[in-house]
């Protein structure tokens, strides 16, 4: 298979990469485009065997997938310059946030092949979770392919497109709340006298392996937590106290904000 990404900064490069370095794509040929030409003979060095294109348009002529690693605001262009060399061959895969399939249907045409992901960044460090939906048109074995493209980087899981905004609170834009609760760890452990990059470990290690506890476990989250809450001891005092101030309701909150806007986005991307 001939696999080309179209955009490689920040999510795009790192699927691109990780992929190259889980030894999976070993037998496939790998191209990429960018405009910022830098980044791809910094991607070139790091992976040997990829094919540097000269445009989108010339990429997408050749590749079997392309993957579109580009921002909401630019995709619509990037669809104008490969339509004209796109056929149903190829598989359309996006990540931009409030694009549905439709959209690029309507630019590529209602037979075209797409898939539709959301990633999260930590793509980066190989544990991202990775949302993909596909349309009619696209064929199993080729959506087979792709998701073991994103499992080389982290978790995926097919979704119905009606649940990519719900993905989007809950996996793709959560990262920045989790940022948020171990900068408040860090500066409270600060505050008490710990060196702040030791409590910058102490407080992600400590997410870290919660974290790993709740997909290992089979014990529910509410149990989870009741197991680290001696009675009368120093956990139980700090769960009270976030129940207290309303924890869990401002992060349901903050789900909903980054929902609410995915579905605003996706109307004025429709309307436009």
């Amino acid at each position: 298979m001939k696999i080309g990404f179209i955009g490689i900064g920040n999510m795009g490069g790192a699927i691109l990469s990780g992929y190259a370095a889980s030894g999976n794509a070993d037998g496939h040929q790998l191209m990429a485009f960018d405009m910022n030409e830098e980044l791809c003979e910094r991607m070139q060095r790091q992976i040997p065997q990829l094919e540097i294109c000269e445009n989108g348009s010339e990429l997408c002529k050749a590749a079997d997938l392309v993957i579109l690693g580009v921002k909401p605001q630019v995709i619509e262009g990037v669809l104008q310059e490969i339509a004209p060399v796109y056929d149903t061959s190829k598989t359309i895969v996006s990540m931009a946030a409030g694009v549905d399939m439709a959209v690029i249907e309507k630019f590529l045409g209602s037979d075209a092949k797409v898939i539709r992901i959301m990633p999260n960044t930590p793509a980066k460090v190989g544990e991202a979770m990775i949302a993909a939906c596909r349309n009619a048109n696209t064929m199993p074995a080729v959506f087979n392919a792709a998701m073991g493209i994103f499992e080389s980087i982290g978790m995926a899981k097919e979704v119905d497109e009606s649940l990519i905004d719900c993905v989007i609170g809950v996996s793709g834009s959560s990262p920045a709340y989790t940022y948020m609760y171990i900068e408040a760890l860090t500066d409270a452990a600060e505050a008490n006298g710990m060196e702040r990059a030791k409590a910058r470990i102490f407080a992600a290690q400590a997410v870290l392996g919660a974290a790993k506890m709740v997909l290992e476990s089979p014990e529910t989250l509410e149990q989870l937590r009741i197991n680290v809450c001696s009675p009368n001891g120093t956990t139980i005092e700090a769960v009270n106290k976030l129940f207290e101030n309303g924890f869990m309701d401002k992060v349901k909150e903050g789900f909903q904000a980054a929902v609410d806007r995915s579905i605003e986005m996706a109307e004025e991307k429709r309307r436009g």
